[in-house]
């Protein structure tokens, strides 16, 4: 497949990490590609639920920036998306260091893309499967 903006990895990164709330999660991209990408959400006592397991709001954060950033790969340059709806399904507790979330398209098309999210919770070296999510982000052309 042959991206439509051939700086699209830099492109998602630099519009996502320049959102506060990404910001303020502390996410990183670990990798970016073609319609997905895998982020990391390092685990914060203040987002915690109890002592060492994340609440649902930095799950479902990690797992829709992951979604939507890989939605985000194949858009053409100066394009950008949102988020127009959202399921989270939490299967597991978040009890990590951090957490994974990778994000893959299902189907994209001109004005919506579909895509979804696996998080899962890291700790000593596992990874324990904690949510899925299930994405529609609206593809929004550059303004004029």
């Amino acid at each position: 497949m042959t991206p439509q903006n051939p700086r699209f990895a830099h492109d998602v990164e630099a519009l996502v990490l320049s959102m506060p709330a990404a910001r303020t999660l502390g996410l990183r991209f670990d990798r970016i590609a073609l319609g997905e990408v895998d982020l990391t959400l390092p685990y914060q006592d203040g987002m915690s639920f109890r002592p060492g397991q994340l609440q649902a709001t930095p799950i479902f954060a990690a797992a829709d920036f992951a979604a939507v950033s890989a939605a985000g790969t194949l858009l053409p340059a100066g394009w950008a998306n949102a988020t127009i709806d959202c399921t989270l399904k939490i299967v597991g507790p978040a009890n990590g260091t951090s957490l994974v979330a990778r994000g893959r398209v299902i189907r994209a098309a001109r004005l919506l893309t579909v895509a979804e999210a696996r998080v899962h919770a890291c700790r000593d070296g596992e990874e324990v499967l904690c949510a899925t999510l299930l994405a529609t982000a609206r593809n929004l052309p550059p303004a004029h």
